[in-house]
C-alpha cells in the first residue's frame, strides 16, 4: 500500500505537470536567476511540500466520510475530468512574478500560490482520498514528480520545450489521467 501510494503520487504528479503553468513558471525562474539551480529545487519542494501537504489534508478528511462506492466515483469521475483538463495549455504571466529576496524566496512563494488549485494539486487530493492510510507517502510522492517534471525545466530550460512538442505531452498525459479514470470507474481499485 505504502510503495503504490508513493508510485502512484510521483507518476500522476510527474505527467500531470508536464506543459503546466508550474513548470512555465520554473523556466522564468531558471532564465531569471541563472546559476541558481539548486535555490530553484529547494523552493519547489518546500513549496510542494506545504502545498500538497494541505491538499492531503483535504484528501484524507473526505476519504474518512465518504463511502467506498461513492469515492470510487468521485476518483474515476475527476481523474477523467484531469483528463480533459490536461489538453488545455496552460499560460504564466512574467509580470506577475516580482517577490524580491533571491531565487529561493521567488521560488517558494511564487510556486506555492501557482500550484493552488492546480492539477496537481488537484490529484494530490484525490490520491490522498485513495491512499488516506499512506497520506505521507503520498505527499513525498507527488512532491518527487514535482521535481521530477521539472528539473529539466531547469537545467534544460527552454531547448527542451522546442524539442518536445508540449501539445503531444499534453495529449499523452490526458490519455493516462483517461485511462486512470476508466479503470477506476469499470474496475474500481485495490482496497478502494
Amino acid at each position: 500500500m505504502f510503495l503504490e501510494a508513493f508510485s502512484t503520487s510521483t507518476i500522476a504528479v510527474a505527467i500531470g505537470e508536464i506543459g503546466d503553468k508550474t513548470q512555465l513558471l520554473t523556466l522564468l525562474l531558471a532564465a531569471r536567476f541563472p546559476r541558481s539551480a539548486w535555490a530553484i529545487i529547494a523552493g519547489i519542494i518546500l513549496a510542494t511540500l506545504a502545498n500538497h501537504g494541505l491538499a492531503v489534508l483535504l484528501g484524507a478528511w473526505g476519504a474518512a466520510w465518504l463511502t467506498p462506492s461513492l469515492l470510487r466515483w468521485i476518483v474515476g469521475l475527476s481523474f477523467i475530468g484531469l483528463a480533459v483538463w490536461a489538453l488545455v495549455p496552460d499560460t504564466f504571466d512574467q509580470n506577475a512574478l516580482k517577490v524580491k529576496g533571491g531565487a529561493f524566496l521567488a521560488t517558494l512563494i511564487a510556486f506555492f500560490i501557482a500550484e493552488m488549485g492546480d492539477k496537481t494539486q488537484v490529484a494530490t487530493i484525490l490520491l490522498a482520498a485513495r491512499y488516506a492510510e499512506a497520506s505521507l507517502m503520498v505527499v513525498l510522492g507527488s512532491t518527487l514528480g514535482m521535481v521530477l517534471a521539472n528539473l529539466p525545466a531547469i537545467w534544460l530550460g527552454e531547448r527542451l520545450m522546442r524539442t518536445m512538442p508540449v501539445a503531444f505531452i499534453r495529449l499523452v498525459a490526458a490519455g493516462i489521467f483517461m485511462a486512470l479514470g476508466l479503470l477506476v470507474l469499470i474496475w474500481g481499485a485495490p482496497n478502494l
